[in-house]
């Protein structure tokens, strides 16, 4: 069983990789924003709590988040592992991962803040299905039409340059920090991000000596 957390900046691709490595080792993929959407999506009592947070361009509170993990990891529907994305964000929730659980690693992926200006600006969102878009690297066939089920897409909420600065001092201020508590445990591996999406993943295998087929 392998059990990993995904660190970075937003915009440094902590989803893609994730689901690249969730897939190759039969790993659950447990992503905090992917919940958080969801409720968005489907009107739930957290969905319009967690909707109002995010156009303020805020995070959301650590027992919100908290209990949403707690829940999801409840489940045990892990039975080969789980990568975590999104989570911890602070020093308290990684106090409650490392009490928690035998973490393998902490894959820590690195992106300049320059750099996730450009990459977070050009995201879109289906509003229909939820699919992500990015008009980099992950262009619809029609412009502002999604391809699997033709919604419109459209800016998230929170992407916008002022939401965007607040995360980005919320990161640096309360996130960062965190690398250094799992550093001194020894299980951190940074990658770089700026690089293309395969040769990410494979820099993440090869520093946790990961099989690159399916394991």
């Amino acid at each position: 069983m392998r059990k990993f957390i995904i660190m970075g900046i937003q915009g440094s691709g902590k989803g893609t990789q994730a689901k690249l490595l969730a897939e190759a080792l039969d790993l659950e993929h447990i992503s905090v924003g992917d919940v958080f959407r969801w409720n968005v999506q489907h009107h739930t009592k957290i969905g319009a709590q967690v909707k109002r947070i995010m156009a303020a361009g805020h995070l959301v509170d650590d027992d919100l988040v908290e209990s949403v993990v707690r829940e999801r990891l409840a489940a045990h529907d892990w039975n080969y592992g789980f990568i975590v994305d999104g989570f911890p964000r602070n020093a308290r929730q990684a106090e409650f991962f490392l009490e928690s659980y035998d973490i393998d690693g902490v894959i820590n992926l690195h992106l300049p803040d320059e750099e996730v200006h450009r990459r977070v600006l050009a995201r879109r969102l289906c509003s229909q299905c939820g699919v992500d878009y990015n008009l980099m690297a992950h262009r619809p066939q029609r412009e502002g039409v999604c391809d699997v089920c033709g919604g419109s897409l459209v800016t998230r909420a929170d992407d916008n340059p002022e939401a965007l600065a607040i995360r980005l001092a919320a990161y640096h201020q309360e996130t960062r920090p965190l690398i250094e508590i799992f550093e001194r445990k020894e299980y951190v591996a940074t990658v770089d991000a700026t690089r293309p999406v395969a040769d990410v993943q494979a820099a993440i295998r090869q520093q946790f000596d990961l099989p690159f087929g399916a394991a």
